[in-house]
């Protein structure tokens, strides 16, 4: 005989243990990434640029520009460049440095909440993947699911310390919907916490919307196959997704652009599209507890052509990848040279050793769902899953980015593979193709894994070294790594000049605007066109006709990298322009050359013009 209160016990108990084993995983993830990062550390802030931007608009926040203000004033031609950052990432890190001001002064006030903010959110992403976990599966699934999401946090670049840019919340936000969704009680609360991820994802970047849209998709068509059971959870997702969107158009959208349609950030594009869609779906669901199949795939449909319309109607240039509307100089000399931009065949072009890494692990999930799903396996857990996993991976084959998503969703259903395939073993020790099997699934579930396999194929024992290498000390190996003209002496020198533009390459404007008073041309934003043209065309003038550009762009200073690979490109592209010229020692008489007190690949000069 079952002993069903003892079931009901265990139950009780594995719930009480939860925050426990969430709070030794998280413990350790931290513990592991501090160890490995803060001893080599050579810089606060995280290497990619965005991190560097981030700060230096949490700064002009904290200086007192507006909250509605998200003009980067110094960057860009005349007027500025309205970044399409939200702030809702700019406000918890302006709060913690402002608390670490009361204890450190400046810049180590920065450096404390530097550190602070991306470990910190290791904690909600642990707690989402365990909570998803334990929906799915056992005790065993979420200790598999614990483990590899701990992995992840470490082998990936957005929970180091000084990485805050909005990805890592962005992936935080994911498992949060992931795990709402996957709620087998259907409850209003989890898919209401879903709807309200939902919304602060798309308030927060553009770049989740069809996750976003997936989400939706999913919620309304569990609404039609499962009728009543499900009619609480979807209307309860779609309020709180109307509502806190609209609560987040109107903090966060300034009064004066409430009009203006935006494809790259919260808008009243996006904004009318979700809004009427989750709009539409509340209503639907007072259609009555006796709605039939077949009125309810009506209502479905008529809410999706309603979507649709809105979309044609409102926003019709956001059925398109933003970028598609660069300028084509900007997509041969920028645009290319930017990884999380490639698509899958780009990738693998460039970094055919890392391909794997990127998309082998969502595939082997989108594998593993569609063969549970055909063996009438968890068929609706992997339909979900399935689906969050599909539109990850496609974003992934058209921009690489995407496969973090992909990677972090595919988790799941590979733990939950994992979790089945050892209880096979323990019940049948004897069964020797179940323990390869089992061994080589949570192998081959791990992206570095592939990464590492697809060096040694490629490069041999000595890539594998390095790569190695690199998780000992990432900060100090991208340091180590880095074009020598991005060096603290070159910007210490810039600091000394007297405020004015600077022509500079667009990968270190950031770094120029963090440490210096002036404003410069470029930044690697794609809503930086007129100033990174004009650095280009600058750079693929003659000397004396590049004369004409600078006087109109108002540069005082103009600061040459030979090594950064754009300026081999307008080199090459133009042999007698002046960047060519520069590489080959040639310097026009309107330029000065200023010394840097340092080691620095950088070349400074002062432009005088007549």
């Amino acid at each position: 005989m079952i002993d069903l209160s003892a079931q009901a016990s265990d139950k009780v108990q594995s719930r009480a243990s939860l925050p426990l084993w969430i709070g030794f995983y998280s413990v350790a993830a931290i513990a592991f990434i501090a160890l490995l990062n803060l001893p080599g550390a050579v810089d606060y802030v995280g290497a990619d640029n965005d991190d560097v931007m981030r700060l230096v608009e949490v700064r002009d926040l904290l200086a007192g520009q507006s909250w509605f203000d998200l003009m980067q004033y110094r960057l860009g031609l005349d007027g500025g460049t309205l970044m399409h950052w939200s702030r809702l990432i700019d406000l918890p890190i302006a709060l913690l440095i402002r608390l670490f001001s009361h204890v450190a002064p400046g810049e180590q006030a920065e450096a404390l909440a530097l550190l602070v903010w991306p470990l910190s959110l290791v904690v909600p992403l642990m707690t989402a993947m365990a909570v998803a976990a334990r929906r799915i599966g056992s005790d065993v699934t979420m200790h598999v699911v614990l483990m590899f999401t701990a992995v992840f946090c470490i082998t990936s670049n957005r929970f180091l310390p000084g990485a805050i840019d909005h990805h890592n919340v962005q992936m935080v936000l994911a498992a949060i919907m992931a795990a709402g969704l996957l709620d087998p009680a259907r409850g209003r609360m989890s898919h209401a916490v879903a709807g309200l991820a939902a919304a602060v994802a798309l308030a927060i970047g553009a770049e989740t919307t069809p996750l976003v849209a997936a989400v939706c998709a999913v919620v309304g068509l569990l609404w039609v196959a499962e009728g009543p059971a499900f009619t609480s959870a979807a209307r309860s997702f779609s309020l709180t997704l109307l509502l806190s969107l609209s609560a987040l158009f109107f903090a966060t959208v300034p009064p004066a652009r409430y009009g203006a349609v935006t494809c790259d950030s919260l808008s009243i594009g996006f904004y009318a599209i979700v809004g009427i869609g989750a709009a539409a779906l509340y209503v639907a669901t007072y259609l009555g507890n006796g709605a039939s199949l077949r009125l309810r795939s009506v209502a479905i449909l008529v809410i999706g052509a309603l979507v649709l319309a809105t979309a044609l109607i409102v926003a019709p240039q956001c059925l398109q990848n933003p970028l598609n509307e660069l300028d084509p100089l900007l997509q041969t000399l920028w645009l290319s040279g930017v990884i999380e931009a490639q698509s899958f065949r780009q990738q693998l072009a460039a970094d055919p050793q890392s391909f794997g890494g990127f998309y082998a692990v969502g595939f082997f999930g989108i594998a593993v769902c569609l063969f549970r799903i055909a063996g009438r396996d968890g068929v609706r857990v992997h339909l979900v899953l399935l689906a969050l996993l599909a539109v990850s991976y496609l974003v992934a084959l058209v921009q690489v980015r995407g496969s973090t998503f992909s990677n972090l969703f595919a988790i799941l259903p590979l733990s939950l593979l994992i979790s089945d395939l050892r209880l096979k073993t323990h019940d049948q020790p004897e069964h020797l193709g179940a323990g390869l099997l089992f061994a080589l699934t949570a192998i081959l579930s791990v992206p570095s894994v592939w990464i590492l396999s697809g060096v040694f194929f490629v490069e041999g024992t000595a890539g594998v070294t390095a790569r190695m290498k690199s998780l000992v000390g990432p900060n100090q190996m991208a340091q180590d790594a880095a074009v020598a003209c991005d060096t603290r002496a070159a910007y210490q020198t810039l600091a000394k000049l007297l405020p004015t533009t600077v022509a500079a390459p667009s990968d270190i404007g950031p770094e120029i605007l963090r440490f210096t008073r002036h404003r410069v041309l470029t930044g690697p934003y794609h809503r930086n066109q007129g100033g990174m043209l004009t650095e280009i065309h600058i750079g693929l003038a003659k000397p004396d006709e590049a004369a004409a550009f600078l006087r109109g762009a108002g540069v005082g200073i103009l600061a040459f990298c030979p090594d950064f690979l754009q300026s081999e490109k307008i080199a090459r592209m133009k042999p007698d322009g002046l960047y060519a010229q520069l590489l080959k020692g040639n310097v026009p008489a309107y330029l000065t050359p200023v010394p840097i007190d340092g080691p620095s690949g950088l070349q400074i000069f002062t432009v005088t013009l007549p």
